[in-house]
């Protein structure tokens, strides 16, 4: 009797289009609004595909507790928080190792684009609550906290802006979606640049990939990281324009 053969997924067919009808170079739907907590001196909010995120900044802010301080600059504290039911499976609200292992790197990213120097002695804390989580929500998160921390007015290098980019069933893509992330062979990696200067300031590989793919796909990336730094700049943009014709 003959053994049942899996079915292979294509992931992308003969037309050049994806599982979710994308092309290869093509990102989710993305929509970014400004200010929209009013509690905090910053805040943003973003859905990226399924991904739905807040974003608030506050300060920068006397440093709490005082040890934390730095005499030569602020201290960003980021918080990135799942809500319980972000995921099909309840999450545990302890936060896990996984949410403390993307507050830190998103920390580090936010802080290159920021003049921490003005700032000595104090602290800007970034808190992000994810409310439905997908594929590339470290991503989304800072995409978000960086349209926060502009609206809060903080001195800023540049915005940070990235996205995912990777490869599943031997094709290299931008913005894996979840099936993407769960191939055979998937390589996933969260990218975010200073888009002026292209210095990229978040770099993270789930799994191998060849010097000739990374070649072939870091372009990829970069060119869909400048669409997403527009629509950055347009929820800006949009915030300022909107409060303009309310106070006429």
């Amino acid at each position: 009797m003959a053994k049942k053969t899996e079915e292979k997924i294509v992931y992308v067919d003969s037309k050049g289009k994806r599982l979710d009808g994308r092309k290869v170079e093509e990102l989710r739907p993305i929509k970014i609004r400004a200010g929209v907590i009013p509690s905090a001196d910053g805040s943003a909010y973003l859905e990226w595909g399924q991904n739905k995120v807040f974003a608030a900044v506050h300060g920068p802010r006397p440093c709490l507790p005082k040890h934390t301080a730095s005499p030569y600059k602020a201290v960003i504290k980021f918080d990135y928080k799942m809500a319980t039911f972000s995921v099909p499976d309840r999450k545990n609200p302890r936060p896990s190792r996984r949410e403390i292992e993307i507050s830190k790197v998103c920390g580090e990213a936010l802080e290159k684009a920021i003049f921490v120097e003005r700032f000595p002695n104090t602290e800007i804390v970034v808190i992000v609550a994810v409310i439905d989580s997908d594929a590339g929500s470290r991503i989304a998160s800072l995409t978000a906290a960086s349209v926060a921390m502009a609206d809060a007015g903080i001195p800023m290098r540049d915005m940070v802006t990235g996205t995912g980019i990777g490869r599943a069933g031997g094709k290299m893509l931008v913005d894996l979606n979840k099936a993407e992330e769960d191939a055979p062979d998937a390589v996933d990696i969260p990218l975010a640049i200073l888009p002026n200067s292209k210095e990229i300031v978040l770099l993270q590989m789930d799994g191998i990939m060849t010097k000739k793919e990374w070649e072939d796909v870091y372009p990829l990336g970069e060119k869909a990281i400048m669409q997403v730094y527009e629509l950055q700049k347009n929820a800006l943009k949009a915030k300022y324009a909107k409060n303009g014709v309310e106070e006429k």
